[in-house]
């Protein structure tokens, strides 16, 4: 049915708070404070924000408005949705495959933080030095003994793309646990696969009950990434040398922009980060009162949404800054050029 009763029938949110906040909680998360400023980082900086919000305008924004207009409309889920149009029955079904997919190996990317988490509770963190069990002769202490010896042998530059922050192998070495190669796989890291568990143990804690304990656990889950933020963007840019990161991220590189790589990023991070086709938004606003000015959601959202990946942009480049500042090295050359960006620069925080 294509009725407001039909939406009383399943329940609705609380109040129109809880929608926001579930889809900013769907939105904001590891697309925004771990992939953005890695693409930020590969694609020259500054240069990545231009198609980033010209994606936003012309693509992020009207599919948003379409699925929760759509299951506003429809008050009912992505899988039953799509039979408002016969030709499109397949469609609701292709996108449960796809988050079976996707939900097998994204919950190993929320493992990583809850791991940090734990490691984290020690007198010691084990990301400050270069002494331990899973570090290497080409581990060099920002700022330590080591660094300074390369230095006045004028060695660092030459030996740059050898050198790790004791950061940088903690997460590699330690938390990953990477192999040589596909040819040996290694065993399981299970620490991890704890983590891991334990993550799909709150997540079953927090759906159960459908929109009535979604939309009270978003009140902390939704807002707590923001104070952390907060937290960290101070830090950051207190530390010396912050104000040279900041500067490699909002200054673009234009010529950048004749690279089709980096226009496909900044529409593929869109798509990530937001999240249309995927079936979220289309659920959580088939809980709407059929009247909710969609029109505003579908404008509040998105804007939000990458308000937070550029200000988590200049929390890392801050830090990125700052590690530039301590080794000497340019901003472009002291951290891990892929996905575990974050995971380096944050614990340099």
């Amino acid at each position: 049915s294509m009725s407001p009763g039909t939406v009383k029938a399943r329940g609705s949110w609380a109040s129109k708070t809880e929608f926001i906040l579930s889809c900013m909680g769907y939105a904001i998360g590891i697309g925004n404070v771990w992939r953005f400023p890695y693409l930020c980082y590969r694609n020259g900086g500054g240069a990545f924000l231009v198609p980033y919000l010209l994606m936003l305008v012309l693509c992020g924004i009207p599919l948003f408005f379409l699925e929760v207009s759509l299951g506003q409309f429809a008050g009912t889920g992505c899988i039953t949705v799509f039979k408002i149009a016969p030709l499109l029955k397949g469609a609701g079904m292709a996108i449960v495959v796809i988050n079976f997919i996707c939900t097998s190996y994204y919950n190993v990317i929320i493992s990583y933080p809850i791991l940090f988490l734990w490691k984290s509770l020690q007198a010691q963190l084990p990301w400050e030095n270069c002494q331990n069990p899973w570090n290497t002769p080409r581990c060099v202490e920002l700022g330590g003994p080591e660094q300074l010896h390369m230095m006045m042998n004028n060695s660092l530059l030459s030996v740059s793309e050898r050198l790790r922050t004791p950061a940088d192998e903690f997460f590699h070495n330690e938390i990953l646990q990477i192999s040589d190669g596909i040819g040996s796989p290694g065993g399981i890291v299970w620490p991890l696969f704890v983590c891991n568990l334990l993550a799909w143990i709150v997540i079953y804690c927090c759906i159960i009950n459908g929109v009535e304990s979604v939309g009270k656990v978003v009140y902390f889950t939704a807002t707590f990434p923001f104070l952390i933020l907060a937290v960290l963007f101070v830090r950051g840019i207190t530390l010396p040398g912050a104000a040279e990161g900041i500067r490699f991220y909002i200054m673009p590189q234009w010529s950048l922009l004749t690279d089709l790589r980096v226009w496909a990023d900044a529409a593929v991070q869109i798509f990530f980060s937001l999240g249309p086709g995927w079936g979220g938004i289309i659920n959580m606003a088939s809980y709407n009162q059929f009247k909710n000015n969609a029109k505003f959601d579908a404008l509040l959202i998105p804007v939000v949404n990458c308000g937070t990946s550029i200000f988590a942009g200049f929390v890392v480049f801050s830090v990125l800054g700052y590690m530039s500042h301590q080794t000497g090295l340019p901003v472009s050359a002291v951290a891990t050029g892929g996905p575990g960006l974050a995971f380096v620069t944050y614990p340099e925080a």
